[in-house]
């Protein structure tokens, strides 16, 4: 729906902006040059704008776990004034309304709904479902939870899920076992979605899951931790009884500490975004925690918001633009209008198409930005 905004925490608009640039805009050109150039310092730079095949943690497996997070921190804002009235029927009227909007995007954006293909459907393969789940669970202990129950339930579910997959076994599975094949969340996903999961293709001989590893439904339990980072975050930036530059120190060391404890848990649980090992949970949000403490220094504490501004163009339109990004074919138009080009251009024509392409969406982003008008779920 297009709704009107008020009164928002700049530095969080423009974090979120700062996330969905990354995605629909530089990753994508940056990846097109690094194709058509084959130039050693893109290549290496490349390297932190692709996802690690499993273990491991670059820049780019930060672009999800990001948006989650600020998912969360935007939270007891929005919330409070609900639970200040006590409408817990409307606030949950609001939270499914959002879960449901949410699931069907992400359906349209990767499980595609709009191909109108029953074999072709995936029911949960996005990350805007993984934001749904990660919402509700976190809207759930944010309503009936102070503080210190929400730390405690939020301990449970990162533990719960390290349990499982550590000490839980089935038909060869688990029990430990966090390679991309015999990981306990894949043997869930595999049974319980089977035909409807992602990357599955329907056989004589049966479902042939493929190369598709990322896992869903057991992984939601530390999409709830995640989303519940951010949440704790927001309660310190909505602390009236800390400081401006307090609430930056607060969201550093706190950090610096889940990154510090997620290398070490990495020691017998691997950092792997694919299954969202609570290793992984940790180590990410821990960076998540450094960039909103920066980005709140330098614009709400300093003043600098202005200098980033532009950046509020994605932030405040974040949902539409990951919707523009993921399911519009932008190059097609640019091809048309642009294919003389190819033969002068040469390796910079397919580079110059992406480019064309990414600035349509951020076009179309400025113009309701201009009008004040922006998609909410």
């Amino acid at each position: 729906m297009m709704n009107r905004v008020s009164n928002r925490l700049e530095s969080l608009d423009i974090l979120r902006g700062f996330d969905l640039f990354c995605l629909v805009f530089f990753q994508p050109v940056l990846a097109s040059l690094a194709r058509e150039l084959d130039n050693d310092t893109l290549n290496t730079l490349m390297v932190q704008f692709r996802h690690v095949h499993w273990e491991g943690f670059v820049f780019w497996d930060l672009i999800m776990p990001l948006f989650m997070f600020m998912a969360g921190v935007s939270m007891p804002f929005a919330f409070r004034k609900y639970l200040k009235d006590d409408s817990r029927k409307s606030l949950y009227k609001r939270i499914f309304k959002r879960v449901l909007l949410l699931w069907i995007f992400g359906m349209i954006c990767q499980g595609n709904l709009l191909a109108l293909d029953f074999s072709r459907i995936f029911f949960y393969s996005n990350t805007l479902q993984a934001i749904a789940m990660g919402y509700l669970i976190s809207a759930i202990l944010l309503i009936h939870l102070d503080i210190r129950g929400q730390l405690i339930v939020t301990a449970v579910l990162l533990l719960g899920y390290w349990g499982i997959l550590t000490f839980v076994g089935v038909d060869g599975y688990g029990k430990g076992d966090f390679t991309p094949d015999r990981n306990f969340a894949e043997y869930i996903d595999r049974i319980i979605l089977g035909r409807f999961r992602d990357g599955v293709n329907v056989t004589e001989g049966g479902l042939d899951f493929g190369n598709y590893r990322y896992t869903w439904l057991l992984s939601s339990l530390n999409f709830g931790v995640t989303v519940m980072t951010g949440v704790f975050a927001g309660h310190i930036l909505g602390s009236s009884k800390i400081t401006k530059v307090n609430k930056a120190v607060w969201l550093l060391s706190f950090g610096i500490l889940q990154i510090a404890v997620g290398l070490l848990w990495g020691m017998q649980m691997p950092i792997i975004k694919k299954i969202w090992t609570s290793s992984m949970t940790l180590y990410s949000s821990g960076i998540c925690f450094i960039l909103m403490a920066l980005f709140y220094y330098v614009v709400d504490y300093c003043g600098k918001g202005k200098y980033f501004a532009w950046l509020k163009i994605y932030g405040m339109n974040s949902i539409l633009a990951y919707i523009l990004f993921s399911i519009v074919d932008f190059s097609s138009l640019i091809h048309s209008l642009f294919f003389g080009l190819e033969q002068f251009l040469g390796n910079g024509y397919q580079p110059f198409v992406k480019l064309c392409s990414v600035s349509l969406i951020f076009a179309v982003l400025y113009f309701f930005d201009r009008n004040r008008v922006y998609l909410k779920v």
